[in-house]
């Protein structure tokens, strides 16, 4: 039995525009140990997918579907709020994407890190402030003790990202949610803090669910990678063999578009074109269809399904020209 097991889970948002499938039918599976990159163009969906798993869409406007979303043998669809926030920090963690919204500018690092142990381990403030003190170590942070009185507008943007991690695991979840963890980091402390991430993985076995537009975190992190447009799954396969062989034509775009060092420093970088679909207002067909130069009349009929690959049962492709089309790394032929 995976670790995650989410199948046909909808999210839409009702609003004066009209109804957005911001998330529309999505499965995967997660296993512990793992990590699970899910990437994609900015509002493919990937952040609400993870918001909508541990109960964090507002509603209204949003409203969330689902066939299961079982964790570790729990269904955590339909749980609810007290049930979820049992789950919520303890069992499952996210770190979220700007640390400095997340943080609150009022109080303590400690104070904000105590709260998570006296709330889900029942722990005296005194006992929870000496097992912070060591999560701030463990993520690399010099003289936790001293940090832990300061407030988030005192330490650097990767400071922060550090704290937020100690937080996400101080409970030792057995899952950890990672939106978009390094995006606002510099390119320096990016590498520093996805290799105390992987460091962190190996030392308790936490799987980890990576949401990024980076192709380059998802290379060297993840195990697995799930590819999204439009809201919906269009790839999924092991990160060698997504990076080897893309199948789908928006993978094949997304990977062309990383400049690479052995590139004419001359040359115009390439981008697919067109713009990304409105989510209100979805085509018949395939959402990637009026970008895809691949594209024939059944590609704006019907909505290709995801669906394994003849020769590899172990990956997926949404395309109905997938078995006809094999593409190098870095482009579809």
């Amino acid at each position: 039995m995976p670790l995650l097991d989410v199948q046909d889970l909808f999210v839409r948002f009702d609003t004066h525009g009209g109804s957005v499938r911001a998330v529309d039918g999505v499965s995967f599976t997660l296993e512990e140990g793992e990590t699970l990159g899910l990437v994609g163009e900015s509002g493919s969906g990937k952040s609400v997918t993870n918001l909508a798993m541990i109960g964090l869409i507002p509603s209204p406007p949003g409203t969330v579907q689902a066939k299961t979303i079982q964790f570790d043998g729990r269904e955590l669809f339909g749980l609810d709020d007290v049930e979820m926030r049992h789950v919520r920090g303890n069992l499952i963690s996210m770190i979220f994407q700007d640390p400095m919204t997340s943080l609150n500018p009022l109080l303590s690092i400690g104070r904000q890190l105590t709260e998570v142990l006296e709330l889900h381990k029942k722990m005296t403030r005194k006992e929870a402030r000496g097992v912070c003190a060591e999560g701030l170590a463990d993520v690399g942070i010099p003289n936790p003790e001293r940090r832990l009185k300061q407030f988030p507008h005192e330490l650097s943007g990767g400071m922060r990202q550090r704290v937020m991690i100690a937080m996400a695991l101080l409970c030792k979840p057995k899952l950890l949610l990672a939106d978009e963890p390094t995006t606002a980091l510099d390119v320096t402390i990016q590498a520093q803090i996805l290799e105390l991430m992987g460091a962190l993985q190996h030392k308790h076995g936490t799987a980890i669910l990576l949401v990024t537009h980076d192709l380059g975190v998802v290379a060297g992190m993840a195990d697995r990678v799930n590819v999204m447009y439009g809201g919906r799954l269009v790839e999924t396969a092991t990160t060698d063999d997504l990076f080897g062989t893309p199948r789908h034509p928006y993978t094949s775009g997304l990977l062309a578009s990383v400049p690479t060092l052995a590139g004419d420093a001359e040359a115009e970088l390439f981008s697919i074109p067109g713009a990304p679909p409105d989510l209100a207002a979805l085509p018949p067909g395939c959402a990637f269809e009026p970008r895809c130069a691949h594209a024939d009349t059944r590609c704006a009929e019907r909505v290709p399904p995801l669906e394994p690959l003849a020769e590899n049962a172990g990956r997926a492709v949404a395309c109905l020209r997938a078995e006809e089309l094999t593409s190098p790394a870095g482009g579809a032929s």
